[in-house]
């Protein structure tokens, strides 16, 4: 009867033990991410260089690659080069998207754009061999944007790089517009310059308010031209946006577009305190911001959708529909 006891007491701790290490284990692969995906540890953000930035002081060329983290999970990133002594080798902007871990890609020209970063190199390539050309369109001297770049730590050299703060290329109906921005001693300029119109390509140069955030382009009066909208916004803690419009003439020559300020407007002022977000959504400029009261958010927003039309001087927007939610 003692033998029978001892086996039966002997088993149930056999099994208590079982039944722990399971426990146990299935408790260090959820840690471990096993079975549950653990955080990226990744820092791909910061600056890489071509391989000739260690001969900067020698009169070597380079060209460089600005990571920074963006909205929904996505990358920024700006491609600049030496400035100095000569021309910009290559002026490239563009938001990544993830793909994996390690992989990011964007579209320019319809055409899909592989970026990885991999052991502290960051490697770009077009997805397909014969989208080689894309990469070099935004290059000079025969220079591409392709390559392997080695990240580094701290600044690029500020006496050197491009100043160019921001870089676009559009284009819509067989026109086209190299967008930049220029920020040099707290001064901040546009330049617009048009390719393919029929009777003036003269590129224009204007001052602007705050920084260029992004650009869109669109035929918005559906009269088979198209129009450039560049959104900027201050760096002041009331993030104030505005648009700066271009319009193209019978595809012939460029004019600007007004956009009338919201503290211009009495019915759509009371609550604005800055913050905007522009988009082009079908034909029509969208602008939102949040609404405040007493210099506080009320968690409202205002939606204010403009169509553009004709004026006696000079093509400008005028308010469609307002909505708040």
């Amino acid at each position: 009867m003692r033998y029978i006891l001892f086996l039966l007491g002997f088993l149930i701790l056999s099994l208590a033990a079982c039944k722990s290490n399971a426990e146990s284990s299935e408790s260090q692969e959820s840690e471990t991410g096993v079975q549950e995906e653990a955080p990226s540890t990744l820092n791909l953000t910061g600056n890489y260089v071509s391989v000739d930035y260690d001969k900067r002081n020698e009169g070597y060329d380079w060209i460089s690659v600005a990571v920074t983290n963006e909205e929904n999970n996505n990358l920024k990133i700006l491609v600049r080069s030496r400035a100095d002594k000569k021309k910009p080798t290559c002026t490239f902007d563009a938001t990544l998207t993830k793909v994996n871990e390690n992989t990011y890609q964007s579209m320019e020209d319809d055409k899909t754009i592989l970026y990885i970063f991999e052991n502290g190199t960051l490697t770009i390539k077009p997805e397909l061999p014969e989208y080689d050309g894309i990469l070099a369109f935004y290059c000079s001297g025969g220079a591409t944007v392709a390559d392997t770049y080695q990240k580094i730590d701290g600044d690029l050299d500020t006496a050197q790089i491009d100043k160019t703060s921001f870089n676009k290329i559009l284009m819509l109906q067989g026109i086209g517009f190299n967008i930049s921005a220029i920020e040099n001693n707290s001064k901040n300029t546009l330049t617009m310059s048009p390719f393919g119109l029929s009777v003036s390509n003269d590129p224009v140069t204007i001052e602007i308010n705050g920084e260029v955030m992004d650009a869109e382009i669109e035929d918005l009066n559906s009269d088979g031209s198209p129009d450039v909208l560049v959104y900027t916004q201050t760096k002041d803690a009331n993030a104030f946006g505005y648009v700066y419009g271009f319009t193209t003439n019978s595809k012939k020559s460029m004019s600007f577009i007004y956009f009338p300020p919201v503290l211009e407007n009495k019915e759509l002022k009371p609550g604005y305190e800055g913050h905007d977000k522009f988009a082009i959504v079908e034909t029509s400029l969208v602008q939102r911001f949040p609404i405040y009261k007493n210099g506080k958010p009320t968690g409202k927003t205002r939606q204010i959708s403009y169509k553009l039309k004709d004026g006696e001087a000079t093509r400008g927007f005028a308010v469609d529909q307002v909505s708040e939610y």
